[in-house]
């Protein structure tokens, strides 16, 4: 059952009936929408086609339109036809939106499309632009109970009354009050300092709660997994904003710091994840934490480094594209002009079907190149090659990660590749099941499906006049030599994390596997059936 407040707005009170709002849930947190549109940018709104409710004929969904026009003059209103579904004039108008209104105007017609599945195509070109689900009628006739668009907002109807009503709520105009008493005013009232307090960590049930509760689905973890990736002693401290009443977690914040590299004198301070409960955003909370916490990992000694995310333990890698919450960092100071290292480049997580993959890997290697799963006598070669070009690359964590497998006795799991004897590339690779402690510290594939192995860490060494190979070559016969080990295991997927590229960069794979002999591997975000998927995209920054 969809939780979430209820705003009964102000209207004719003589009338036969008020119109309702609910907001079911807001995980995008771009409700009132003055969060996320500036001057310019352009609100897409899309309305099915359907019969006028009223005798003149006319689009019963024009007057929101109008309401929202009034509130931000850049609306544009295209209508779709639920038997051709989004067409090439509706892609044109999302990729030029800033956010996106879908209506559902009602439970599925038998002989049409439904209307959901349409929302699902439009969101999945909006490629993680806000996007507003309205739902005319109760959610559970619509099909949305068991969605996961991250925002969905239920009417009563679509007369104008609704439909108005609607646009007051969706930009925080709304002078009524929630079904749980709580007035909107106070939803949306000026920030204030609220006191963070240590997390002492005994009790990881309430931030379960929250983390579930604020997250998009595909950023969901069972408990015991979420308790182990926070309760690290020695290199994590936490925070939380408490209810002075009651007691209450209504934010938290984590954090963590990384030593830089082997010396182990420099330290990277990790802001890797702040999150509010609904009702108490815009008030205050994530700033009081995001300045306590900022305090706290600045008076530790050695840290000289600031990163948005964290590394080992992997909550995210950054933020989440398309979240409003960029934004909210920019305005803070964090750089997000994509120019450089650190600067809101993109970085995925992929997952690869092994049975796209040619049976037997490839059969040709090139002449003087190895590649095959380390030894205890490569332990001085990989811890070499491992610290040279981590510091070089600025991999931070990525040497402690290698040299724990090998003190560990698993320098099985380290698959390399070596041009004429000599190390030129390194990777990780670990199962759910098999004790190995990157699956701690990388909980994501767990999530997905007891058969996914995971393959992290890929290192290859800057091509010179040594090398015989080029670097992209290398890049393809890894990855191979990777998934053999992983199917040997009884793995069907594999989860690829922390690509840097965005889109782009399977894209690219696609041309590199391609002159190597597998043809065409996808960058498929949008089905299921590729070879390869993207399954979430985050921005990296650091100051």
């Amino acid at each position: 059952m969809i939780s979430g407040q209820s705003v009964l707005t102000s209207g004719n009170r003589g009338g036969p009936r008020q119109p309702q709002v609910t907001v079911t849930q807001d995980y995008q947190a771009c409700i009132p929408l003055t969060r996320i549109l500036g001057e310019g940018d352009i609100l897409l709104l899309l309305t099915p086609v359907v019969t006028p409710l009223e005798q003149n004929g006319c689009d019963p969904f024009e007057p929101f339109g109008r309401a929202l026009a009034t509130r931000h003059p850049w609306i544009r209103h295209v209508p779709y036809i639920a038997q051709n579904g989004i067409t090439n004039t509706h892609t044109g108008f999302i990729r030029r939106a800033k956010a996106i209104i879908f209506i559902i105007s009602g439970p599925p017609h038998p002989r049409q499309e439904p209307q959901v599945e349409i929302a699902e195509v439009a969101r999945t070109v909006g490629d993680g632009k806000p996007h507003i689900i309205i739902a005319c009628g109760n959610v559970h006739d619509c099909d949305l109970v068991d969605s996961d668009f991250s925002t969905i907002v239920q009417l009563t109807g679509y007369s104008p009354m609704d439909l108005r009503a609607a646009a007051a709520v969706l930009f925080g105009e709304s002078t009524g009050t929630s079904a749980s008493g709580v007035k909107v005013q106070e939803l949306i009232m000026a920030p204030k300092h609220w006191p963070p307090e240590e997390w002492d960590g005994r009790d990881v049930s309430p931030v379960f709660d929250l983390w579930n509760n604020c997250l998009p689905d595909q950023f969901h973890l069972q408990k015991f997994p979420l308790q182990n990736l926070l309760q690290r002693d020695g290199y994590a401290m936490h925070f939380v904003v408490r209810l002075p009443d009651t007691r209450e977690i209504i934010g938290f914040c984590a954090t963590y710091t990384t030593f830089v590299d082997k010396a182990g004198e420099r330290l990277i301070g990790s802001l890797a994840m702040i999150i509010v409960k609904s009702p108490y955003r815009r008030r205050g909370v994530g700033r009081s934490l995001y300045e306590h916490a900022l305090g706290r990992l600045k008076r530790i000694r050695g840290v000289d480094r600031l990163k948005l995310g964290s590394t080992y333990p992997r909550l995210l890698s950054g933020i989440p594209a398309g979240f409003s919450s960029e934004d909210w960092f920019k305005r803070r100071g964090w750089p997000m002009d994509r120019l450089g290292p650190g600067r809101g480049q993109y970085i995925c997580d992929w997952l690869l079907k092994i049975e796209d993959w040619p049976d037997g890997g490839f059969s040709i290697v090139p002449p003087g190149m190895v590649f095959r799963q380390a030894t205890f006598d490569d332990f001085e070669s990989v811890s070499k090659f491992i610290e040279r070009e981590t510091a070089r690359k600025d991999y931070t964590g990525w040497y402690d990660q290698y040299m724990n497998l090998a003190h560990d006795g698993r320098l099985n799991d380290i698959v390399l590749g070596l041009d004429q004897s000599q190390i030129v590339a390194a990777a990780l690779v670990y199962t759910t099941h098999d004790g190995s402690p990157l699956s701690l510290d990388l909980p994501w594939a767990r999530t997905i499906g007891n058969d996914v192995g995971g393959v992290t860490c890929i290192c290859i060494a800057d091509e010179d006049g040594a090398m015989t190979s080029s670097k992209d070559t290398i890049m393809i016969r890894l990855l191979d030599a990777c998934i053999s080990v992983l199917r040997d295991q009884g793995m069907q997927r594999v989860y690829l994390d922390a690509i840097k590229g965005g889109d782009e960069g399977f894209q690219s794979m696609e041309s590199k596997v391609s002159k190597n002999g597998l043809g065409t591997v996808s960058s498929g975000s949008k089905y299921d059936q590729c070879a390869v998927r993207l399954l979430s995209k985050c921005t990296t920054h650091e100051s």
